[in-house]
């Protein structure tokens, strides 16, 4: 077989951690290949090596048998490969034909000579676009085939779709798969990357499964039965932990009710009863972080209701649904979780400050006396409560994070990727404080890219293209709900 992309025994370091282990794949020419495998896998790792962003620490790359170029020749590199992202990277205040030619203008740019060559680009690649609309106007779905007319421009025949579906709907998924089939028969090799292992039965020729930092296996996809592959991703299915117990109480105290937002969900209902601990999983591009901000009262949807403790705070409005008993733990930490230059206590205790003093002023040892609390109740690393949220580790962050969801005792709780860059003990204080709430008598809904955050749920809530597809009860396996994550089993 004759190979368009080769990336043989590629290692790649980031400090002592290894991203990459002597690993590798092979591409054929005119193939769309499909590279799989679990968050860290070090798909992003290859992406950046194979796309000439990152120089490996050992191993080869070669393009139709040449070495690849110098990392300094940006025009070499484009010549040979293109990504088109999961986000897209054109300008929205460009026209069409401005962010196809950009840079490549010349001194002097030629409006209509430029207009016509963008007009001519998109009809070669059939990408029904008007050049001279402004790039803001245009839809997720035409701003991807932009970005692949773009890429082609150049003169690559090798293209990497990353999460290419994650913001599509149904038809314009199957859109994209004509225009791919279509640029596979003019010659054009992918490699396409996924979560979604529907897709890959649908328009991959093979398969490469990486999975801690290893490449584990390249398969004929046709004939590869599911559970082999998500074999590969999750390694060995394995019992699944049993977390503790909850004593899930009869009332109601976190519910939704045909949710959706366009774009992100639709007709979501759910409902989170007293001590109950109910997870939310899926891929990047499920809907889960749209929902749960909804939830939260980050985020309004365009329809259905959002009910807590019996009452319906506007969505939204972040203070109202605080006042109404929910505790939040966002996603992103550094911008919506804390206030770096503002100390452990004034972060940890800003839901209550009314509390803490009259007529708008805080009491200061009222505020001392209740962070401490939450410092040794969270286990939290700190000089005292005056040190600045920004001075400590990642993990003690976090912990500052989850006591100012926690300081008011809330009866429901939204908990965003809790353990996200925090080392092992302080993910297992984390995950403790979650389940402490529970036991307190909190509703809890845990969003987590991490399968063992996912474990202390009394039963998951599985996503796939903004719709919940299963309701898994606990002790699950890795491999049972990867395979429906994946949408290739409800």
């Amino acid at each position: 077989m004759k190979f368009h992309v080769e990336a043989r025994n590629i290692v790649k370091r980031f400090g002592p951690t290894t991203a990459l282990h002597h690993a590798g794949i092979q591409i054929a020419a005119g193939e769309t290949h499909a590279l799989v495998g679990r968050n860290g896998a070090g798909k992003s790792t290859l992406v950046s090596i194979l796309t000439g962003l990152q120089r490996p620490d050992a191993g080869e790359v070669t393009f139709a048998g040449e070495r690849a170029p110098s990392l300094a020749d940006r025009d070499a590199w484009r010549r040979r490969v293109a990504c088109v992202y999961q986000k897209p990277t054109i300008i929205p205040a460009l026209t069409v034909a401005e962010n196809l030619f950009l840079n490549r203008q010349g001194r002097f740019v030629k409006w209509r000579e430029l207009r016509a060559r963008a007009r001519d680009l998109l009809n070669t690649y059939e990408v029904d676009v008007d050049a001279e609309a402004p790039a803001g106007d245009l839809g997720v779905e035409q701003r991807q085939l932009v970005e692949i007319a773009r890429a082609l421009s150049f003169g690559a025949t090798f293209i990497i779709l990353d999460e290419p579906t994650a913001r599509l709907d149904g038809p314009a998924i199957e859109r994209l798969f004509t225009r791919m089939r279509a640029l596979r028969e003019q010659g054009v090799t992918m490699m396409y990357i996924s979560h979604h292992l529907d897709e890959v039965y649908e328009i991959c020729q093979r398969v490469t499964v990486f999975r801690d930092a290893r490449h584990v296996t390249t398969r004929q996809v046709y004939g590869l039965p599911h559970d082999e592959l998500v074999t590969a991703m999750t390694g060995e299915a394995t019992a699944a932990y049993q977390a503790g117990e909850h004593t899930i109480g009869e009332k109601t105290v976190l519910q939704a009710s045909g949710l959706s937002l366009r774009g992100r969900y639709t007709r979501v209902d759910l409902a989170v009863r007293a001590g109950e601990v109910v997870g939310l999983a899926g891929s990047a591009g499920s809907g889960k972080i749209g929902l749960a901000e909804t939830l939260a009262g980050l985020r309004k949807a365009d329809s259905g209701t959002v009910t807590v403790n019996g009452r319906r705070p506007r969505q939204g409005d972040v203070p109202a649904f605080l006042a109404a008993g929910l505790g939040v733990v966002p996603e992103d930490r550094h911008h919506e979780g804390f206030v770096p230059f503002l100390s452990v206590g004034e972060n940890g205790t800003m839901p209550i400050m009314r509390k803490l003093g009259r007529y708008g002023l805080v009491s200061p040892g009222r505020r001392r006396t209740r962070t401490e609390t939450l410092i040794r109740d969270l286990d939290i690393k700190t000089d005292g409560p005056e040190q600045p949220v920004g001075d400590l580790s990642g993990g003690n962050a976090q912990k500052v994070v989850f006591a100012r969801a926690l300081v008011d005792d809330p009866s429901a709780l939204v908990v965003m990727n809790p353990t996200a860059g925090v080392d092992v003990k302080s993910k297992q204080a984390l995950l403790g404080a979650v389940e402490d709430a529970a036991g307190r008598g909190a509703g809890v809904v845990l969003v987590s890219d991490e399968l063992d955050d996912l474990r202390i749920c009394d039963r998951v809530l599985v996503m796939f293209h903004g719709r919940v597809v299963k309701d898994v009860p606990r002790g699950w396996t890795d491999h049972e709900l990867v395979a429906v994550m994946e949408g290739i089993q409800e």
